[in-house]
């Protein structure tokens, strides 16, 4: 029986990361995560790595798909936080962002990962970009290498 697994050391990938600036706080502390397995575990180089400011999670789809498109980008990371307010605008942005972002990789046969959380209160957010849950910025940026690998392993 032949098995293919991702591994994530990618030190040859290039990497997109597109990261919201509304929730800046939240979404800092994503991007530092994601950023350092990228570095630390995938042992790719800064010049690899290419970081796109969209203004919000609304917006991410069409940035991840641009970079998709140009096929310079192994994969392709997007970030983001989503947190529940009083009114149905959550929903929209929340649905919107993981649909779009989710057709990207079937689209293009590029690597997406989904960084992006939507929590009900601003306290869920903080715990899960790098306290009491984990970092969801690296848990995405560990998707990415490891998707990275498993699609050329299937390739080849």
């Amino acid at each position: 029986m032949k098995i293919i697994e991702g591994v994530t050391l990618a030190p040859d990938a290039c990497i997109a990361i597109v990261t919201a600036r509304f929730n800046t706080f939240i979404n800092k502390n994503l991007l530092h995560g994601a950023n350092d397995v990228l570095k630390r575990i995938g042992q790719i180089a800064d010049d690899n790595i290419t970081l796109v400011w969209v203004p919000g999670a609304y917006e991410l789809p069409l940035a991840v798909k641009v970079l998709a498109n140009t096929k310079k980008y192994d994969a392709v990371i997007a970030l983001g936080a989503i947190i529940r307010g009083s009114t149905p605008h959550f929903e929209y942005v929340a649905g919107v962002a993981s649909s779009g972002i989710g057709s990207v990789s079937l689209n293009t046969e590029v690597p997406v990962s989904f960084g992006v959380l939507s929590t009900e209160s601003i306290e869920q957010a903080i715990e899960r970009s790098g306290t009491k849950f984990g970092n969801k910025g690296a848990e995405a940026a560990m998707s990415a290498l490891e998707m990275i690998n498993v699609i050329k392993a299937i390739k080849s």
